[in-house]
């Protein structure tokens, strides 16, 4: 996979590429990562990438003419073009998914106060991380492309993967490691059983409990399996797996 990010400000990128997950998969070669910088497509001697909104008012707005052509100078019939926008779709992990099977992702990078909302007609999707505003797209197209790396094959296990938050549309069950005591703090014992199907029972009751209490939206759009409400029916009702 190719992924290309257009920004004004590639030197924040250096060392989110070098690290964990996605610098070994970089160094893999199961992902490559271009940055491309909008300002060398200006055409004025200062580089000028942005200017006065039409209308009045505070801020900047990127204009469409280094944008549009930074796009163009990378994009391909097999690219997919993705805007970073406060105002795009809800990011989720069912769009991580969609986007891992593309071959060339370009993820575009505002600034300022915006965009020239003409650039909006050029690209195939807007998506946002979340209802907050941040200085520029950078740190949102991290997001998004850590979180698609991570579902290209080779780098991670495929079986860490799947137990993990919103794969299955839950949240993850919660983790324990060394030591079993800490501080008068036990790990339940069921998972020091060694009993395999009670401890994928308690890790599944636990996983929907955990959602309903934190995440009753995304509770209420989970469908239910019969093994699913039943292990919920004796968690209300106290009894053990």
């Amino acid at each position: 996979m190719r992924i290309t990010i257009l920004t004004l400000f590639p030197e924040m990128y250096g060392d989110f590429l070098k690290t964990s997950i996605v610098g070994r998969s970089i160094a893999r070669g199961i992902v490559s990562v271009d940055l491309v910088q909008i300002r060398d497509f200006a055409h004025d001697t200062y580089r000028h990438v942005d200017d006065t909104p039409f209308g009045g008012g505070a801020g900047m707005v990127m204009k469409c003419q280094p944008v549009l052509d930074a796009i163009n100078s990378v994009r391909t019939p097999e690219s997919y073009t993705v805007l970073m926008s406060p105002s795009g779709t809800p990011y989720s992990q069912k769009k991580a998914h969609e986007l891992s099977g593309k071959s060339h992702l370009i993820l575009l990078c505002g600034h300022y106060e915006g965009l020239d909302e003409r650039i909006s007609r050029h690209v195939d999707e807007e998506l946002s991380i979340g209802d907050y505003v941040l200085t520029g797209g950078e740190l949102a197209s991290m997001v998004i492309s850590d979180s698609v790396i991570r579902l290209l094959h080779g780098s991670i296990r495929p079986d860490s993967a799947e137990d993990e938050s919103y794969e299955n549309g839950l949240l993850e069950y919660p983790q324990y490691t060394q030591p079993a005591d800490y501080e008068g703090e036990q790990v339940p014992a069921i998972l020091l059983s060694g009993n395999h199907e009670k401890i994928r029972k308690w890790r599944l009751q636990q996983s929907l409990v955990r959602t309903r209490e934190r995440r009753p939206d995304l509770f209420g759009r989970h469908e239910l399996t019969g093994e699913e409400r039943k292990l919920l029916d004796r968690y209300d009702e106290g009894e053990e797996i």
